[in-house]
């Protein structure tokens, strides 16, 4: 009997809000550094190809000639030559890294980040507002509390949560009288652990958006480059599987690799980050590729190095 083809859906409600949203997301990690024009044309070309979640960070242009801060400023500068962009996308940016520290998610820090990145971004609410990663030393009660406060006052709409763990996430959410809108581990054909650890199962569980930073593996899966020769033998096989599907849905490999992401049913969302448009638009391709069990599978199978019982 044939296999049913998985496809990916069309739209997605952040979490149990109302936000709707394309299934592929573009990220801003790589977008400080450049001129106010080229960037304005890399957030239409998404935008333009459904691409309508934008995410950021404030920690995203650190280590750039802006630093800090650099990436929300220039996304901040876009949206004030263009404001009708704002009304295009739904916009999530992150906060609780400090380099250095490195991690604080305190109630003074929090409410001081977001404040900072609203007027970086030249927007008065950040659609959704995710902790970074997880801090240690903050209990999470007192994270609940400035989300909390953060969302009464209007200045974020919903709030997520980034690299935490299943049990992370819980802890916070026993503290909210809302739900968590969404998790984000980096997840690829490379990176299973969402898969197995109980992320994407808790995704499912709560009906949190499911948020995929790296879904090209870093980059590995395009350039075809490993550090160690175990790693190039994983690496090809796992790029020879997804070959395959691209062959049979008459697209490239990067759209392959998204799309093995995006039909695992905790519905994720993977978060691209090229600075070419026309990348942007190609990269769009991924939400129309069909992927059989019998191909989804051989690629996991590829990437763990042995066959499933």
């Amino acid at each position: 009997m044939a296999d049913d083809l998985l496809h990916a859906r069309p739209k997605f409600n952040i979490g149990q809000s109302s936000l709707s949203v394309g299934p592929i997301a573009y990220g801003c990690w790589r977008f400080a550094g450049t001129e106010v024009a080229p960037a304005q044309a890399k957030i239409e070309a998404a935008l333009a190809c459904g691409m309508t979640l934008i995410d950021t960070a404030d920690i995203y242009g650190k280590g750039s000639p802006g630093g800090f801060g650099s990436a929300e400023e220039l996304l901040g500068e876009v949206l004030k030559a263009q404001p009708g962009l704002r009304y295009d996308m739904v916009l999530a940016s992150k906060g609780g890294i400090w380099p250095g520290t490195p991690y604080n998610s305190s109630k003074a820090y929090l409410t001081t980040a977001c404040e900072k990145s609203l007027k970086r971004l030249n927007t008065e609410t950040i659609d959704l507002y995710q902790i970074h990663r997880p801090d240690l030393l903050t209990p999470m009660a007192e994270v609940a509390e400035a989300l909390s406060a953060l969302r009464s006052q209007g200045k974020i709409r919903e709030a997520g949560v980034s690299n935490f763990t299943p049990s992370q996430f819980r802890a916070l959410q026993a503290h909210l009288d809302f739900p968590l809108a969404s998790q984000q581990p980096e997840f690829s054909a490379l990176e299973l652990s969402p898969v197995f650890d109980g992320t994407l199962d808790l995704c499912q569980e709560f009906g949190a958006l499911a948020l995929a930073w790296s879904p090209l593996g870093g980059g590995r899966l395009m350039t075809g480059q490993a550090d160690t020769a175990e790693g190039q033998t994983r690496l090809d096989n796992v790029i020879k599987a997804l070959d395959d599907i691209a062959e049979k849905n008459n697209t490239d490999r990067a759209a392959a690799a998204l799309a093995f992401t995006m039909v695992h049913p905790a519905g994720v969302i993977p978060i691209i980050g090229t600075q070419t448009p026309a990348r942007i638009t190609e990269a769009a391709r991924a939400a129309k590729v069909k992927i059989s069990r019998t191909d989804w599978y051989g690629v996991l199978q590829a990437s763990i190095g042995a066959r499933l019982p």
